[in-house]
């Protein structure tokens, strides 16, 4: 560290009396050209006096530290808008060609706020993607609690091991509701999450049918065997077929695996039965949103005959 002459070391610019002030402004500055807020370092300061990164789009963080999630690129963005994706704010700069105008034109339809953002600013809300001069930012989604799926009379309740494509997770939503589930459950982790593209194939549905997480699946699946459901996992050496289950119109979990590894193998044995789908063709497998939706089909039709 310099010393100035006869007065001691140069103190650093945070140190000094305008520092704040100035940093204050300059946030104030690009909450005002953006639409963002941008804290300072003061305003980022925590209880526990720990720095919080700034640069999130606008809408914070969840209780679960998750952010909102932003759909980068003009037809990205658009598709988005028309599957009518829940956005809280759509990011545009300037030059503007029909599929940005036509995403404007959603967007203000359906009440979405527009924020004027420079490409530096664009560059920075994320991180750097390919955007082409927009982004919509997608409102954080509000997972359930798996213990609020199973009330009701004989709910059937989908969950699902080891799916890491959200299109997927899309897909067998959007088949558990037309089929009458009572709701989907996922793991916290190494699975797919309700991001923008889950939002997209799942048609809308997600809209009304809940999706829960469990840090534990195995743990999940006894407490529902516990209270009264018959667990039945699907998998392609299952010793009967999804049209044998019987008890079906009984309060029942339908437990679909991943197209590569299937049921985990805690999952597997925590299941009460498990059951395949017949295949006479020459196809070895089916994909995970296909043979979810012909289980449900098969339950659906035992249910209600």
């Amino acid at each position: 560290m310099a010393k100035r002459k006869g007065k001691g070391p140069t103190p650093k610019a945070e140190d000094r009396h305008w520092h704040a002030k100035r940093q204050k402004a300059r946030a104030a500055k690009n909450s005002r050209r953006t639409g963002t807020t941008t804290a300072g370092p003061a305003a980022r300061q925590g209880k526990d006096d720990k720095p919080v990164r700034s640069g999130r789009p606008a809408g914070a963080r969840r209780a679960n530290g998750e952010v909102p999630e932003l759909v980068t690129g003009r037809n990205p963005v658009v598709e988005a808008l028309r599957a009518k994706v829940p956005g809280t704010a759509l990011y545009v700069s300037e030059g503007r060609d029909d599929r940005v105008r036509e995403a404007i034109q959603i967007a203000t339809d359906r009440g979405i706020p527009l924020l004027e953002a420079g490409k530096p600013e664009l560059d920075r809300l994320t991180d750097g993607a390919v955007h082409q001069g927009i982004a919509l930012q997608v409102k954080p989604y509000r997972y359930a609690h798996p213990d609020d799926l199973a009330r009701g009379t004989a709910p059937l309740i989908v969950v699902l091991d080891g799916i890491t494509d959200p299109r997927n997770l899309g897909a067998i939503v959007r088949s558990a509701s037309a089929f009458g589930a009572a709701g989907v459950v996922i793991p916290e982790r190494r699975a797919a999450g309700v991001t923008a593209g889950a939002w997209k194939t799942s048609a809308g549905t997600l809209a009304s049918l809940p999706v829960a997480q469990t840090t534990n699946l195995s743990r999940q699946l006894k407490a529902y065997q516990k209270a009264g459901f018959f667990v039945v996992g699907l998998a392609a050496d299952g010793t009967a077929t999804v049209a044998d289950v019987e008890v079906a119109t009984g309060p029942i979990v339908l437990v679909v695996g991943s197209e590569g590894k299937g049921l985990g193998r805690l999952v597997s044995e925590t299941c009460d039965l498990l059951v395949n789908i017949p295949m006479p063709g020459h196809a070895e497998s089916l994909n995970a949103g296909v043979a979810a939706g012909i289980a449900l089909y098969e339950i659906s039709r035992l249910r209600h005959s």
